[in-house]
């Protein structure tokens, strides 16, 4: 069986055969195995589905178009909209359309096509969106304009697969090359690394399918990691869950910091369902859903206003 190196090596001949240029020496294992698959043809699986993908990206509904923008609470483009729905299961792409008609494996046509597969536009490439299912996709479209789901207007110029479930390929140490490109953030604590209950953090958002990183930066914000907190309101614990709260989520004690985070787990699952948008499901975490339905966004309270960009800067600060 051919190891890392092996595939590493394999890859680069390849390239060389066709006239591509030689992978960067800090290419991941993951991104050597999806390229090997686009000029091998090997199939691969993964712990992510597309519409892990499609879900991602609807969070940022409605969020202004911004050229050039990265950062959802001031815009984004059509690339970095991809890259970010990518990117927030923990699955690395190239910033600009170009690089991101590139990344993945060909699919031949939009007849073939699958929810969360990458469609790119015009020649050369100018505008890239995700595919949803039924001749429909999410875009950020242009200037003046903003996240939305749209028709898929005309043919796409690349349309190319990131996530194949499929994968049956192994690595040098044996284990499903599933494991090479499952988000990393779900793989394990060395993508946490130096947060406390990393582990517990990575397990509830497997079970939950909640970003990691996103458990762990509500936790900082809320008690600063320390399982035995309680506020002045009297919200307990590391995730500070109000008792009727944790009561609802099947927590029967908060300062259990592993209840704790999968009930929060499965508050925040609720919240990101229900708002598709993630600064609108951390004010409902922290004010309740009821006030941001209310308000129709984030609730004009001092505590849940700062709250919300606190918690993206530490998520920002976990990488």
């Amino acid at each position: 069986m051919m190891g890392v190196q092996g595939v590493m090596s394999r890859i680069s001949e390849l390239k060389s055969q066709l006239g591509l240029t030689p992978a960067a020496p800090n290419v991941t294992f993951a991104t050597a195995l999806t390229e090997a698959k686009d000029v091998k043809g090997t199939k691969n699986s993964t712990g992510v589905t597309g519409q892990s993908v499609v879900d991602a990206a609807k969070k940022y509904l409605g969020t202004p178009y911004k050229l050039g923008g990265t950062d959802p609470a001031t815009g984004l483009d059509c690339s970095s909209l991809v890259q970010k729905a990518y990117k927030d299961l923990g699955i690395d792409l190239p910033r600009t359309s170009q690089e991101q008609a590139r990344a993945g494996t060909k699919v031949d046509s939009l007849r073939d096509a699958k929810p969360g597969d990458i469609l790119a536009f015009d020649r050369p490439v100018g505008h890239v969106a995700i595919y949803l299912g039924d001749n429909k996709m999410i875009a950020a479209p242009k200037p003046g304009d903003h996240v939305k789901i749209q028709s898929v207007y005309e043919t796409p110029t690349h349309i190319r697969r990131v996530i194949d479930s499929d994968l049956t390929a192994r690595s040098a140490t044996g284990t499903t090359a599933a494991a090479a490109v499952r988000p990393a953030s779900l793989q394990n604590s060395t993508s946490l690394a130096g947060v406390p209950y990393a582990d517990m953090f990575l397990r509830a958002g497997a079970k939950y399918d909640v970003s990691p990183k996103l458990l762990a930066a509500v936790a900082k914000v809320e008690s600063g990691y320390n399982p035995r907190a309680v506020s002045r309101a009297g919200a307990q614990g590391l995730m500070q869950l109000m008792p009727a709260t944790a009561r609802g989520l099947g927590v029967d004690n908060s300062f259990d910091p592993q209840q704790a985070i999968n009930g929060a787990a499965k508050l925040l699952s609720g919240h990101l369902k229900e708002f598709k948008s993630l600064p609108l499901a951390l004010a409902a975490y922290n004010a309740g859903g009821g006030s941001v339905h209310k308000y129709g966004g984030i609730p004009p309270f001092a505590e849940t206003q700062a709250y919300v960009p606190k918690v993206q800067k530490a998520l920002r600060a976990l990488g």
